[in-house]
């Protein structure tokens, strides 16, 4: 049994594990804050060249302003990258004929020169009183920008995964969890203050760096603490929070419409965070795989203490911890790296499925859930109905693995999800509801895939490897 066994004795389901696992749960309901942040920080408002110069100090109403300054496109609506080079005055002479009886089109016959928003933009700001693409005019030739920003930040997720996630075997889960709970604060912040787009992404990578410390270093922790027969509960509970924290970011985003107010909501409580962590418990595993018996000990009998299985705690000594984790002591001695999980052919055969199914769905994922404005619905009900459809789905995925099995389920999964999305590309643009509705179904088995894919990897890896 080994450090189970250790764990049964000082209680591996007491108040501390339900305390520490519900501590460490709400953090992740924030994670999902930041990682959708750019739908709503980034949304591209109803925009269009300002006025010429010499028109800023007439007396005309904005409406005749924006008729002799802009063209319209094909759809009826004003360019949002074009203007006229010179006012065309004579159209509000045609405008008010065509008010007062006579049908034409104010843009018919027109061959006049055109140029690019040399002074700036007009924007439509009804869903956000600010976002960086006003602030910083991120359109047009910038449009490019909107995306380098969400780049940029995927960049710090994959880098602190790496960094992160080596470091925690190193110095330990706890002590990482407390370095990436500030890091997220402090970068998250300090994006919120950012005062030209280059910043932004920089902190922004650091929010992207600490969230995967955060995500590795609670399942980690969390896991630890806790029984294998309760570890799927747990994992399907920690999928559950993320899914909360989509709705818990669409009622913030409601009622913050300011992108630097809204950015500030979401980071402070990560300091909050940073100082509840300091109470965890660092995993006692750990501490007896790096040599650091000693440590182990006190915390297993802090844990039996807070459990009221205090004597049990006491019987805990070196020699019962050296007799009971005597196999897993061994292995300490040894290294290990990441190519340990291409050595054998079971494990480089798993390796390369479970990195390809992880590559699969949260590339199809991340691509329909962080560009929410291109399905044409208001951005706060899409965001709520893009939340709310993971509780079900994931559901039926417990359901599922239970009675099917999960490699069937995950199959099934993948396979509806990459259905509808090929579905999707043959429906036109202007049929919303319809793309809305095929989009929403795939993101509900691209969730439920994520659920089995992290069951997978939390418990598949270790059994191969003891």
């Amino acid at each position: 049994m080994g450090f189970e066994e250790l764990l049964e004795q000082v209680g591996s389901t007491g108040r501390f594990q339900v305390l520490q696992t519900t501590l460490l749960f709400i953090p992740v309901m924030f994670m999902a804050s930041h990682n959708l942040l750019q739908n709503f920080v980034a949304l591209v408002p109803p925009h269009f060249c300002n006025a010429h110069t010499n028109l800023s100090q007439s007396q005309m109403s904005a409406e005749e302003a924006l008729l002799v300054t802009v063209p319209l496109d094909q759809t009826g609506k004003p360019e949002r990258c074009l203007r006229y080079a010179a006012p065309q005055w004579h159209l509000l002479t045609k405008n008010r004929s065509s008010s007062s009886g006579k049908e034409g089109d104010t843009n018919a016959g027109l061959d006049v020169d055109l140029q690019g928003c040399s002074d700036g933009w007009t924007y439509n700001m009804t869903h956000m009183k600010s976002t960086i693409i006003s602030d910083w005019n991120l359109v047009c030739d910038q449009r490019s920008l909107k995306q380098m920003g969400q780049t940029v930040y995927m960049g710090g997720v994959l880098l602190g995964s790496v960094v992160l996630g080596g470091l925690s075997d190193r110095y330990g889960r706890r002590m990482l969890l407390l370095i990436s709970h500030l890091l997220m604060a402090v970068s998250g912040t300090c994006a919120a203050f950012s005062t030209a787009f280059p910043l932004f992404c920089l902190f922004r990578f650091g929010c992207g760096m600490a969230l995967s410390g955060v995500l590795l270093n609670t399942f980690s922790l969390g896991v630890e603490w806790i029984p294998t027969s309760v570890r799927t509960m747990v994992g399907t509970t920690t999928g559950y929070c993320y899914t909360v924290g989509q709705l818990i970011l669409a009622l913030i985003a409601y009622f913050i419409r300011d992108w630097r107010w809204l950015t500030l909501a979401v980071s402070l409580p990560f300091f909050v965070f940073f100082l509840i962590a300091w109470w965890f418990h660092e995993s006692s595993r750990w501490l007896v795989m790096s040599n650091n018996p000693e440590q182990a000990i006190k915390n297993l009998k802090s844990v039996a203490k807070f459990n009221g299985r205090k004597e049990e705690g006491e019987k805990i000594d070196m020699k019962r911890l050296q007799e009971t984790m005597k196999k897993e002591m061994s292995c300490s001695q040894g290294t290990h790296s990441v190519l340990d999980l291409f050595r054998t052919p079971t494990m480089r055969r798993m390796t390369i499925c479970l990195s390809a199914v992880w590559l699969s769905t949260s590339f199809t994922y991340y691509g329909l859930a962080m560009d929410l404005q291109k399905f044409g619905v208001d951005i706060y009900l899409i965001q709520v109905i893009f939340g709310a459809v993971d509780i079900p789905a994931k559901v039926v995925m417990v359901v599922s693995m239970t009675y099917i099995g999960r490699r069937t389920s995950q199959s099934g999964a993948l396979i509806i999800a990459g259905t509808t999305v090929l579905i999707n590309l043959l429906i036109p643009y202007d049929k919303q509801t319809a793309r809305t509705c095929m989009a929403v179904l795939g993101k509900g088995c691209i969730a439920a895939s994520f659920n089995c894919c992290y069951l997978y990897s939390g418990e598949l890896f270790p059994t191969i490897i003891r």
